[in-house]
């Protein structure tokens, strides 16, 4: 078990994780900046960044942060992107159609007109086209990176995923759901996990740096601030885009 303050990234790797991006390409295009900013200003032996999930729902532009993230994790061997469950709810509803599910109370109507869809999720007739429609509207190549995405990645002593974990469930045997669900068991334990757990997936007001986790949601849709953690080796560093500004926080 280990605490922030001791915890270590593995040596030559320079690590970026993002939290969770709900539709707002500017904010993600301005953290990639800063992120290229760093990188040119300090270089570092690797890098490779994290992106925690989440990409859709809320904001306007989840097409293009799919576009972009598609493009990038396949391109480069720098980019990786774990699950979120608004992720995982977009698929869902691709699959089902469903008209209670996540993301037709949860934003999905804003992914959807990123798509050039319009669903009213109060009508059955309006959901029933819409679903059609989406399904044909989303390219395959997104269909394939939300179904490709990983629950969880390992770095040095810390651990990352969307949501958190099931604490005293060994980290190789979490529920994949618990990955991209869990708060309340997790959110209110203050006991040491086997790794940090950088997570996301519950808003907070500042990115909340805690002995045994670090929350990096900083509700970017609605708040307009994208918040990010570098980690080399010993040194951790918080960084935050602000609407077009990019704000580094340390």
């Amino acid at each position: 078990m280990i605490g922030f303050d001791q915890a270590r990234g593995p040596a030559g790797l320079r690590i970026y994780a993002i939290g969770d991006v709900h539709g707002r390409f500017d904010l993600l295009q301005g953290m990639h900046r800063l992120i290229a900013r760093e990188n040119a200003k300090q270089p570092p032996h690797d890098w490779l960044v994290i992106h925690l999930g989440d990409y859709v729902d809320r904001g306007p532009q989840s097409r293009e942060v799919l576009d972009l993230l598609e493009r990038e994790t396949l391109q480069s061997r720098n980019m990786l992107a774990l699950a979120g469950n608004h992720d995982i709810g977009l698929l869902d509803f691709l699959s089902t159609g469903d008209a209670f599910g996540v993301f037709a109370h949860n934003g999905g109507r804003q992914t959807a007109l990123s798509y050039g869809v319009d669903i009213d999720f109060d009508d059955a007739v309006s959901v029933l086209a819409g679903w059609k429609e989406l399904v044909r509207a989303i390219p395959p190549a997104h269909k394939q990176f939300l179904r490709g995405l990983k629950r969880s990645v390992a770095f040095g002593d810390f651990y990352f995923c969307h949501a958190g974990i099931r604490p005293g469930v060994p980290l190789d045997l979490q529920n994949p759901d618990d990955l991209i669900w869990i708060r309340g068991e997790f959110l209110n334990n203050a006991t040491l996990h086997p790794k940090v757990i950088v997570h996301g997936h519950t808003p907070v007001d500042d990115a909340d740096v805690r002995s045994n986790r670090v929350n990096l949601d900083t509700g970017a849709f609605a708040s307009g601030r994208l918040s990010g953690l570098m980690i080399e080796e010993d040194r951790k560093l918080l960084l935050e885009v602000a609407q077009r500004d990019d704000v580094l926080t340390p």
